[in-house]
């Protein structure tokens, strides 16, 4: 009786998840600083493969941790706060990106000599920028559809415990997912200008590039929840995880609407 729990606060058992996180991504930077100077790809490959397994175990661990009902109302409102200031911490990273790119197309300068002058276009002379109207555009509405899709397997579980159309919603949501993923590839496949030698390539590859990381991530969150659905997890009172996912991916939504509207309509 004096050991038994009488809070609703989740006491973390010692765990070696945080030590091991740790040093894989010290290993992963040093391999990848490595890498740039020497080429050398496989102490960064090493780091990077402790990552992941810590991920894997760690977040492995959080899902037991709810199924045993240790997330009580308490500490799931811990969990929405640490899920808002990580998407907040990406916003702002995303944010960088974009003052990058503005900054570029409002004060475009060129170096001759290691002189700066000011251009005279951005994108520069001579750069084939991408028909916004044609793929970028299908792919938004792409996207968009995948968070509707997500959206709807959400009410279905939140409002009406309606497993199948959660299961349903969220097989669409990662469908096309994957499909914005694929035509991505295919988009860059075809540019016509490239990474170097260029301002605007260099801000948009990277731009678009860490989105498309960001919707590979989504996509694997997403199909985990539908994974956990067809295993007979969450309900409607307790799905924390589905909801950080969905929040995940609609924050992708909206900062690839950004990027359309900027990158593709507006630049080009």
């Amino acid at each position: 009786m004096a050991h038994e729990k009488n809070h609703d606060y989740h006491i973390l058992q010692p765990s070696p998840w945080p030590l091991m996180g740790a040093i894989s991504a010290f290993i992963m930077f040093y391999g990848a600083v490595m890498y740039f100077n020497t080429g050398w790809p496989w102490v960064m490959l090493v780091g990077l493969a402790g990552v992941l397994y810590t991920m894997y175990v760690w977040w492995a661990d959080v899902i037991k941790e709810s199924q045993v009902g240790d997330h009580t109302p308490v500490v799931k409102i811990g969990i929405r706060y640490g899920v808002i200031m990580f998407i907040a911490s990406e916003v702002m990273f995303f944010f960088a990106w974009f003052w990058m790119f503005f900054k570029s197309a409002l004060y475009p300068m060129t170096q001759i000599e290691g002189i700066q002058e000011i251009a005279t276009s951005f994108p520069a002379a001579g750069i084939d920028t991408f028909d916004p109207w044609h793929l970028p555009l299908i792919n938004t509405l792409i996207l968009l559809c995948s968070g509707a899709a997500a959206t709807w397997a959400h009410h279905a579980l939140a409002h009406e415990n309606n497993r199948k159309d959660l299961k349903t919603g969220l097989l669409i949501a990662i469908l096309l997912g994957v499909l914005f993923t694929v035509f991505q590839a295919y988009e860059y496949s075809h540019a016509a200008f490239g990474f170097s030698g260029n301002i605007y390539g260099a801000v948009f590859f990277m731009a678009t590039g860490f989105h498309g990381f960001h919707v590979l991530i989504g996509t694997i969150f997403l199909f985990i929840c539908l994974m956990r659905a067809r295993a007979g997890h969450f309900t409607p009172e307790s799905h924390v995880g589905f909801e950080a996912a969905a929040w995940y991916w609609h924050f992708v939504d909206v900062v690839w609407l950004f990027l359309f509207i900027s990158v593709y309509v507006w630049a080009g």
